[in-house]
């Protein structure tokens, strides 16, 4: 029997080529070996304000991107959170079960919350939502940046405490985390010190999955460096070129030792040219098939067969849980 992977992405911003590299590239690979449910979480995305017909657009672009990056309907499940309403009532029972000082100390609530006047109650309890996301599929494996890894532990944390203190080991699958070796952290071209995001206000630090060609390679062309000019992976002393190293690795397989040696005595230039061509040639495929499914009827075919087929899984496991703690009237 093969095992169950989640993922989810917010429907909030343009996707750059960091989740790109840390998570879409390797949907289509995953599906030939895992069970997969992808997830578009609208849900997540209105811990903050949102303009409501740029959030539904944003959804379904977003759809139309998971598509066009490889995801097959038939060997995968694309859904949308808010569509299977037993995410949220799994939330509600994880919630219960999770305590104030553990969402507190969650860096991303510390990071979002920093010098806010007033945030949500829902900023704070993302991650119980986020957990139900993952442990309503069973999921046995959850593909996920280094960012998130706080998460997925308090995920676990989670499973462990339900099915200890209710006494039925059955309830949930315990997730691990799948971190890819190279390009799970992809960071910003302007100041490859921090992480490369799609909220980012300047637009320079980001290569967007939509950007045409000639301003992702403007964009590759003019990322920082050092003056050195030797291309050489060091991630402490040379971060910018460190940076596009890894990038170009993740992109077409090559390993960094073998791209030091490809560019042992040429300079950053032809580097960049070279890695330029590399990702306009990868992206370029992906934005052609964005614009056929954006278009097509198929996408909502799809959206709705998957939330059918997501509904009948997570149901599943929200009664199952439901039973266990004792909610509702007991079936004749």
């Amino acid at each position: 029997m093969k095992k169950t992977i989640f993922s989810g992405i917010q429907p909030s911003g343009d996707l750059t080529l960091g989740n790109y590299i840390g998570a879409l590239k390797q949907f289509g690979q995953f599906q030939e070996d895992y069970n997969c449910f992808y997830c578009i979480v609208d849900e997540h995305a209105i811990t903050v304000p949102q303009d409501r017909l740029k959030l539904r657009q944003s959804i379904r672009n977003l759809a139309a991107l998971y598509l066009a990056v490889g995801l097959d309907p038939e060997k995968s499940t694309l859904f949308i959170q808010s569509e299977v309403p037993a995410h949220a009532q799994a939330a509600w029972i994880l919630q219960c079960n999770v305590y104030i000082g553990e969402l507190e100390r969650m860096t991303q609530f510390k990071d979002k919350s920093s010098g806010k006047a007033g945030v949500s109650a829902g900023l704070l309890t993302y991650p119980p939502l986020m957990a139900a996301d993952i442990l309503l599929y069973q999921t046995d494996l959850v593909p996920v940046g280094d960012d998130q890894k706080q998460h997925i532990e308090l995920t676990r944390d989670l499973a462990e405490r339900f099915n200890k203190k209710n006494a039925d080991t059955d309830v949930f699958v315990v997730p691990e985390i799948y971190v890819p070796e190279q390009g799970a952290r992809v960071m910003a071209l302007q100041d490859p010190t921090r992480k490369m995001s799609k909220s980012d206000d300047n637009k320079k630090n980001a290569i967007f999955l939509l950007d045409p060609p000639n301003v992702i390679t403007k964009k590759i062309k003019s990322a920082v460096t050092d003056s050195s000019g030797i291309v050489q992976f060091d991630k402490e002393n040379k971060p910018g070129i460190s940076n596009l190293l890894a990038i170009y690795s993740a992109m077409t397989g090559e390993s960094i030792k073998d791209l030091e040696a490809k560019y042992e005595g040429k300079g950053y230039g032809d580097f960049k040219s070279d890695l330029a061509e590399v990702v306009v040639g990868e992206l370029a495929p992906i934005q052609e098939r964005y614009e056929h499914f954006l278009a097509s009827p198929e996408l909502d075919d799809i959206l709705d067969q998957g939330a059918e087929k997501a509904a009948r899984v997570a149901n599943k496991t929200l009664k199952k849980m439901e039973n266990t703690i004792g909610l509702g009237r007991k079936k004749r």
